[in-house]
């Protein structure tokens, strides 16, 4: 799909990886929309883009496809989705106090996996209304999972779980949306550079990716932003969920 004149949605748009995705679709003449929790940068990285922010809670379901309704509204109409909004907190299976508190547990699959899995079937149905391009293609979709769905840390159950789903639907949403002429991917980063890593000390970062094979240090958003584009431009990259990790494996701890 040619980025030039493409209408995207990315959710997490406000900072880090999908920030820096969107602002490499801007740069190649895409369209873009950024959608964000309201007290997030959204506002100021859409001006900049000369895009729409649209702020949004993914774990607010229903609340959800309203905002998206209103995102593609504004952009004309709906080609690409990424989406890298997620996050963790630690907690193990069981702890001194006891089981895993499953409310926790539940928060976290929400957000990551049931938040995911919203956002792609919403964009689904607006992509389907598409006049399908020279290559048949109506839309692209870019999940975001993490190298914790297959190598999970001790304490990273919840978060294993979810990034594990998001894996696991690649193929299987790949196939359900194929004769649409939509396309879904998953990216499994490693230890990136955004949300509470951003700024972490030098010699800290080298302790963390010590067992990567190069470059032994953490990624960039723009390296995500580059196979998210890699990704969108290529059109038998379907199915897959694409690890980007520098050769990393997670350790037990």
């Amino acid at each position: 799909m040619d980025l030039k004149g493409i209408r995207a949605v990315a959710v997490g748009g406000a900072s880090g990886m999908a920030r820096a995705t969107a602002e490499l679709i801007g740069a190649r003449g895409g369209k873009v929309a950024i959608l964000d929790r309201p007290a997030s940068a959204g506002a100021e990285v859409a001006a900049g883009l000369n895009g729409s922010f649209h702020a949004c809670d993914v774990t607010d379901f229903a609340g959800f496809e309203g905002v998206l309704e209103a995102a593609v509204a504004d952009l004309g109409g709906l080609d690409v989705v990424v989406n890298t909004a997620g996050g963790a907190m630690p907690g193990r299976t069981l702890s001194k106090n006891g089981p895993y508190p499953i409310e926790e547990f539940q928060k976290i699959v929400d957000l990551n996996l049931i938040g995911t899995f919203n956002v792609a079937r919403l964009a689904a149905w607006h992509m389907s209304k598409n006049e399908p391009n020279g290559e048949g293609e109506r839309g692209v979709i870019v999940n975001t999972a993490s190298i914790a769905a297959f190598e999970g840390q001790i304490g990273q159950i919840a978060y294993t779980a979810a990034k594990g789903g998001v894996a696991a639907m690649s193929l299987t949403m790949a196939r359900e949306l194929g004769s649409l002429g939509i396309r879904v991917n998953a990216i499994a980063p490693s230890l990136f550079h955004t949300g509470l890593t951003k700024g972490i000390p030098e010699e800290y970062e080298k302790v963390l990716t010590k067992d990567a094979a190069f470059p032994k240090r953490m990624g960039r958003p723009e390296e995500y932003a580059i196979l998210a584009v890699g990704i969108i431009e290529n059109p038998m990259l379907n199915g897959q969920t694409i690890r980007l990790d520098g050769g990393q494996r997670f350790a037990p701890k």
